[in-house]
C-alpha cells in the first residue's frame, strides 16, 4: 500500500502540463493497481510508454466511452477494459483495409485475411480482458464505425498511430478521414489523447512525413487544428532526447523492433524507445 501511495503522489506532479482535465485519487489508484496487476512482460514496457501517466493525463475515467485507434493485439486495451469497468465502453478503430497494401510485399494474402478478420478476435479478446466488471468492447475499421455512435465518445486515443495515417493522406484521404470520423463521434468537447513518434523541428520536414515512423509536433497541432481540434494540453512524459535520429534512420531502429545491422544495436538499445509528443486536444 505504501509504494502504491507512494506512486500516485508522484503520478500528481510528473506531467508537465497545461490541460484542464485530471483525475481523482481514488481514479488514479484505480488505474495504478490494474497496470501493477498485469503480467510482468506486459509491465517491462512501462518504464518507455507511461500508461498510467499517460492515460492519466490524458484525463481517461472509469465509465467513459473511448476509442482507441490501431489498438493491435491490445497492449493498453488490456488496462483500458478493466479500468473503464462495466459503465464504460472501449471501441477498437483499424485502420480501412485498402490502406494496408500500400506498405508493400509484406502485406500478402495471408496478412489481409488476418486483417479481416481482427475486428472479430480482437472483440473476443476483449471479454478476458476485464472479468465480469470490464467495459464492453466492439471492433472496427475507420470506414465502417457505426453511425449511431455519433456524439457518444468521451475521448478517442491515437496512440503512436497518427503517422502511417499521414504517410498515405495524399494517397487515400486516409487521416483526413480518420480525424473526420473522430471530430463526428466525440461528444461537444470531447478529448483527443495524441503519442507520436516526433522528431525536432529543426529536422527537414522530408524526415517527418510518416513514413519513418516520424511526425513534427507543429504539424501534428497544424492538422489536428484544421480537422476542427484545439490544444488543450501538452506533456513531456514520453519525451527521450537521446533520440535524434539522422538522414536514413528509421524509427523502428530502436527497441522493440530493433531492426538494425547487428553491429548497431547495442548503441540503439542505449538509446531506448523512441522520442514521443504527448499532447490533449478538444473539439472544437
Amino acid at each position: 500500500m505504501k509504494k502504491l501511495i507512494l506512486l500516485v503522489s508522484a503520478l500528481m506532479i510528473s506531467a508537465c502540463s497545461t490541460q484542464t482535465t485530471s483525475l481523482s485519487e481514488a481514479n488514479t489508484q484505480r488505474l495504478t493497481a490494474i497496470t501493477q496487476s498485469l503480467p510482468a512482460d506486459h509491465q517491462v514496457r512501462y518504464a518507455a510508454r507511461h500508461p498510467v501517466e499517460t492515460l492519466s493525463f490524458f484525463g481517461v475515467k472509469p465509465g467513459d466511452t473511448v476509442v482507441e485507434v490501431l489498438p493491435g493485439d491490445g497492449w493498453y486495451s488490456k488496462i483500458l477494459v478493466p479500468y473503464l469497468g462495466k459503465n464504460g465502453q472501449l471501441i477498437g478503430a483499424d485502420y480501412n483495409l485498402d490502406l494496408w497494401p500500400k506498405f508493400g510485399s509484406w502485406a500478402n494474402a495471408e496478412f489481409m485475411e488476418g486483417r479481416k478478420r481482427w475486428p472479430t478476435e480482437w472483440t473476443a479478446s476483449a471479454k478476458t480482458w476485464g472479468a465480469n466488471d470490464g467495459a464492453a468492447a466492439q471492433a472496427y475499421t475507420f470506414a465502417n464505425l457505426p453511425a449511431d455512435l455519433t456524439g457518444k465518445v468521451d475521448s478517442v486515443l491515437f496512440i503512436r498511430a497518427l503517422h502511417n495515417l499521414a504517410r498515405f493522406d495524399k494517397d487515400g484521404g486516409y487521416l483526413t478521414q480518420a480525424l473526420a470520423e473522430t471530430h463526428r463521434l466525440l461528444k461537444p468537447h470531447g478529448l483527443v489523447g495524441v503519442v507520436q513518434h516526433a522528431i525536432a523541428e529543426d529536422k527537414p520536414d522530408a524526415w517527418a512525413t510518416g513514413e519513418t515512423g516520424y511526425l513534427k509536433r507543429s504539424a501534428i497541432i497544424q492538422f489536428m487544428d484544421k480537422a476542427g481540434f484545439e490544444l488543450v494540453g501538452e506533456s513531456d512524459i514520453n519525451k527521450n532526447p537521446k533520440d535524434n535520429p539522422v538522414a536514413g534512420e528509421v524509427v523502428w531502429r530502436l527497441p522493440p523492433s530493433l531492426n538494425a545491422a547487428e553491429a548497431d544495436k547495442a548503441k540503439y538499445q542505449a538509446i531506448g524507445e523512441s522520442n514521443r509528443v504527448t499532447l490533449l486536444f478538444r473539439k472544437k
